[in-house]
């Protein structure tokens, strides 16, 4: 997603000081199946990002806590942080993944956003459960610098066992082809805490996720339109902001789909399920699917809002609205966990 940055264009889909009016659906999209789904929660405070260990699921919340959800009941958990989150929009606390032998140690991984002279940052860090709360034991990626916009914030387990973070660009396109700069990257952290930049070229990178064949995906915002889902590969340059949406040039990746100039998705969290990818649509408000082969996108659900995470058990799909971020329209028990029925 990628153009030279013009002054004063902060108008992003689901990212930005004021989102614009949703375009016409583009071609690419097709009608959603009618559907009406019962929730499996209800009550979550601006939910960023769905995890499950044996039934239970545990879904950071912006404000600060893990919301722990079992048999319907909804618990929200207090997440004791070495410092305070950061006020700045679409800031708080954001990714969050468990830790593979959770149910042993009771740790988990987290990115926050916090503000140190002033200045907005984000952190990855390492969090453990004791009983109801969660505390923050370890730092493993501090000092990233931030804006008003464009955290990124999405943390997720590769299937090589490492942690991969999206970082976003923090409202300064440069940093995004600056090697130097975490920011506008895809990062890699490996099993010692060590980081490495995986990817560049990126804006606002909200999701990952991988297919069964180990193939990464990545889902990015555009400038207004041109939102991208990217295949990611080891050390390639995703373009941002030279080149967006479908334009090509030498030694930068286009994207598998694109919005296109038109439409807006505001693609956040990615999941692989069945065969295909599914991001969650926060602008376009719907679960997106998207063909791994052709790049073709439909709708999933639409109707239920905001949607900014979804996650499969491999069995089963869901989703959790995010109509409690200041920018939606909250309904009676928002927001919600649902279940996609198959």
């Amino acid at each position: 997603m990628k153009k030279k940055w013009l002054a004063g264009m902060l108008f992003v889909a689901g990212c930005g000081m004021q989102e614009p009016e949703r375009a016409e659906e583009s071609d690419q999209s097709r009608q959603p199946e009618s559907r009406e789904l019962a929730a499996e929660a209800e009550n979550l405070d601006t939910p960023w990002s769905i995890e499950q260990s044996e039934g239970i699921f545990y879904i950071s919340e912006r404000s600060g806590t893990i919301a722990r959800v079992e048999n319907g009941q909804v618990e929200h958990q207090p997440v004791e942080l070495t410092s305070p989150l950061s006020d700045a929009s679409e800031a708080g606390l954001l990714g969050f993944v468990l830790a593979p032998d959770f149910t042993e140690s009771k740790e988990a991984y987290a990115y926050y956003t916090y503000d140190k002279e002033g200045k907005p940052y984000n952190r990855i860090v390492r969090l453990k459960q004791e009983e109801s709360d969660w505390h923050e034991v370890k730092t493993i990626l501090d000092e990233i610098p931030s804006g008003s916009f464009h955290h990124g914030g999405r943390l997720e387990r590769g299937p090589d066992g490492a942690l991969y973070a999206t970082i976003g660009d923090a409202s300064n396109p440069e940093t995004a082809q600056d090697p130097e700069s975490w920011n506008g990257k895809i990062v890699r952290i490996n099993e010692s805490d060590k980081a490495e930049i995986y990817s560049m070229g990126h804006r606002n990178p909200q999701g990952i996720a991988w297919a069964a064949d180990g193939t990464m995906y990545a889902s990015e915002h555009g400038q207004s339109a041109n939102d991208e889902i990217n295949r990611v590969e080891r050390g390639k340059n995703y373009g941002w902001p030279d080149i967006e949406g479908t334009e090509k040039a030498e030694g930068l990746e286009a994207p598998l789909a694109a919005s296109g100039p038109d439409n807006t998705w505001a693609p956040s969290g990615m999941t692989w399920h069945k065969g295909a990818l599914y991001t969650a649509s926060l602008r376009g408000e719907a679960v997106l699917e998207i063909d791994p082969q052709t790049g073709e996108v439909s709708q999933k659900v639409d109707g239920y809002g905001r949607i900014r995470d979804v996650f499969s058990d491999g069995e089963q799909l869901y989703f959790v609205t995010n109509n409690t971020d200041g920018r939606g329209n909250p309904a009676a028990g928002d927001d919600k966990l649902y279940r996609i029925a198959e």
